[in-house]
C-alpha cells in the first residue's frame, strides 16, 4: 500500500476533532457486537495506548506546562464522565503545535493541538472538539477499522500511528517513521466510514450538553472554519484536510443543537487562563502579545482586564522583567486570592529573579493554601532545585499524586535529584524511565546498562535495573522481529 494511501486512511480514524448532534433524551446507542471486542483485550488496549502515548513523545511536541495539562484534564475528565462509557479511562493532553487539529489514539488518549485551544472562542468550542473524540473512542470506531491490523504486535500499532501522526505535519518525516515500522508485507489501514463521523457527531453533542457545554458551539466553530478556508489556500487546516465540512453536515448539527433550550455559557477561569498562557509560550514574537493584552486592558468585565493583566505578566517574566512581572502578579494574587495561577506566577517571578528565600516563602504559602494542586508543587521543585536543596526537592516531588509520577517530566526531574544528591545509580535509572517514556528505547538501555556499572549498589537496585533492562530489551527484540517479517 502506497504511502499517501495509508496517512489518507488513518488520518480518517486518528485526526478526528469537532463534535456535533443529539436529542434532548439520552440517545439509545446499539449494542457494539462486532470483532472490535475480540480484536484486543481491555489490557491490551491500555499497553497500546501506553505505547502509542510514548512514541509520539518521540514524534510531536507535548506540553510540560503542569497548569496547562491539568486544565485540559479537567475538562476532558468533565466530559468523559457524561459520555456513555463514564468508567472508561481516558488521557488527554495538549500537542504544541500551531496546526489547527486534535486527535483521538488508542486507549483513549486524546490529543488537541495548542493552535485548535487557540483558535476557540469560547470553553464550550474547545468541548466540542474533545467531546467528538471521546465519542470515537467510545464507540470503539478506531478498533473497529483497524481489525486487518490485528497481527501487528502492540509496540508496531502504537509506533505506526505516532509515525501517521507526525505524517500529517511532515510528510518526509513521517514516511520514513512508517516505513521503519512496517517493513515487510504489512497492510496497515483504517478507514472512518461516514456512519463514524455521524455516529460520533450525535454522541459527541449528547456528551456535550449533559457536560453543561453549549450544543450551539458545534456547528458555530465548525461554519467559522468552513468560512476560512478561503483564506488559507493550500494551507488549509489540517482539521478540514481530515474533517470535510460539507454543507449538510453543518446544518445537520445546526438542526440538533436548536433543539436544546437556550441559555448563556460563560467561560471558565481556568479556559481563559490556559489560553492565555499558550498565547504567550507559543508566540515567539513578544510584541504581538504586548499589543494584544494592553487592547483588552482597555475593554471587557473586571475579569477579562485581569486576565490581560495575567497575560501581560507573563510576557514580563519571558523578557526577564521579574521587578515588573511581580508587581502584576501581586495586585492579581491579593485581587483574585483564591486562584492560584496567580500565585504561583508570583513566586515563579521571585525565584527567576534568584531571590530563592522570598520565592520559597510564596511557595511554602501556596502549598499550604492549595495542597492537591502538583503544578505548585513542580514549580516549587524547581526552585529548589535551583537554590541546591536537592533534599527538600525530592521529598516535595514524591509527594505528587499518583497521575503526575508516570510522565517524562517526573523521571527527568528525579533523574537530576539523584545527581545533585550523589546517587548516579537512580540517576541513572530515572534517565532510563525517562528515555522509555519518550519513546526511546535504546537510549534507555544504555542508561540502565550505565546505572550498572555504578559501584556499591544496593541489592533492590541492582533488581530494578536487571529486571528494567530485560523489559525494555524484550520490548525493543519484539519491535525489531516484527519489522524483519
Amino acid at each position: 500500500m502506497k504511502y499517501k494511501s495509508i496517512v489518507v486512511a488513518v488520518l480518517l480514524s486518528l485526526m478526528h476533532s469537532h463534535s456535533m448532534a443529539v436529542d434532548i433524551d439520552k440517545l439509545q446507542l446499539p449494542e457494539m457486537g462486532d470483532s472490535a471486542g475480540s480484536l484486543i483485550s481491555p489490557l491490551e488496549e491500555r499497553m497500546l495506548g501506553a505505547a502509542f502515548f510514548r512514541n509520539l513523545h518521540n514524534q510531536a511536541v507535548i506540553n510540560q506546562d503542569l497548569e496547562i495539562q491539568q486544565y485540559i484534564e479537567s475538562i476532558g475528565q468533565t466530559l468523559a464522565a457524561n459520555s456513555d462509557t463514564p468508567t472508561s479511562p481516558f488521557h488527554f493532553f495538549v500537542v504544541m503545535d500551531p496546526n489547527i487539529n486534535a486527535f483521538a489514539g488508542p486507549g483513549g488518549y486524546i490529543g488537541v493541538n495548542s493552535g485548535l485551544i487557540l483558535l476557540t472562542e469560547a470553553e464550550s468550542e474547545l468541548a466540542s472538539v474533545m467531546a467528538h473524540e471521546i465519542a470515537h473512542v467510545t464507540q470503539r470506531h478506531l478498533y473497529r477499522s483497524i481489525e486487518k491490523a490485528s497481527k501487528m504486535s502492540i509496540p508496531t500499532v502504537a509506533a505506526t500511528l505516532a509515525a501517521i501522526l507526525i505524517g500529517t505535519q511532515s510528510p518526509s518525516m513521517g514516511q520514513a517513521a512508517l516505513m521503519a515500522v512496517q517493513a515487510g508485507n504489512i497492510q496497515f489501514q483504517i478507514d472512518f466510514t461516514r456512519e463514524h463521523e455521524k455516529e460520533a457527531d450525535r454522541v459527541g453533542m449528547q456528551t456535550l450538553s449533559l457536560a453543561n457545554y453549549d450544543p450551539r458551539s458545534m456547528p458555530t466553530f465548525f461554519e467559522r472554519l468552513q468560512q476560512s478556508t478561503r483564506y488559507y489556500g493550500k494551507g488549509v487546516p489540517e482539521f478540514l484536510r481530515t474533517h470535510p465540512m460539507s454543507e449538510n453536515r453543518v446544518a445537520d448539527t445546526r438542526g440538533r443543537a436548536e433543539t436544546y433550550p437556550y441559555r448563556q455559557y460563560p467561560d471558565t477561569i481556568g479556559y481563559l487562563l490556559a489560553k492565555t498562557k499558550l498565547a504567550v509560550l507559543t508566540e515567539s514574537d513578544k510584541r504581538i502579545n504586548i499589543q494584544h493584552f494592553s487592547a483588552l486592558l482597555q475593554q471587557g468585565t473586571p475579569l477579562q482586564r485581569a486576565i490581560a493583566q495575567y497575560g501581560l505578566g507573563l510576557v514580563e517574566l519571558e523578557s526577564l522583567r521579574f521587578e515588573t512581572a511581580s508587581q502584576i502578579f501581586q495586585q492579581l494574587s491579593e485581587q483574585f486570592p483564591e486562584q492560584p495561577q496567580y500565585l504561583t506566577a508570583l513566586a515563579r517571578s521571585a525565584s527567576e529573579a534568584k531571590q530563592y528565600e522570598k520565592a520559597h516563602a510564596i511557595f511554602t504559602k501556596a502549598v499550604r493554601k492549595f495542597p492537591n494542586n502538583d503544578a505548585i508543587k513542580i514549580e516549587f521543585t524547581r526552585s529548589l532545585m535551583k537554590s541546591g536543596q536537592a533534599q527538600q526537592a525530592k521529598d516535595l516531588l514524591l509527594s505528587l499524586s499518583d497521575s503526575q509520577k508516570n510522565q517524562p517530566f517526573y523521571f527527568e526531574i528525579l533523574a537530576q535529584l539523584f545527581a545533585e544528591l550523589k546517587q548516579p545509580g537512580e540517576s541513572h535509572r530515572y534517565t532510563a524511565e525517562y528515555y522509555y517514556a519518550v519513546g526511546q528505547t535504546e537510549e534507555a538501555i544504555t542508561q540502565i546498562r550505565l546505572g550498572k556499572q555504578v559501584d556499591n549498589l544496593s541489592y533492590q537496585l541492582m533488581a530494578i535495573l536487571n529486571d528494567r533492562l530485560n523489559y525494555f530489551m524484550s520490548e525493543l527484540e519484539e519491535q525489531k522481529e516484527q519489522r524483519r517479517r
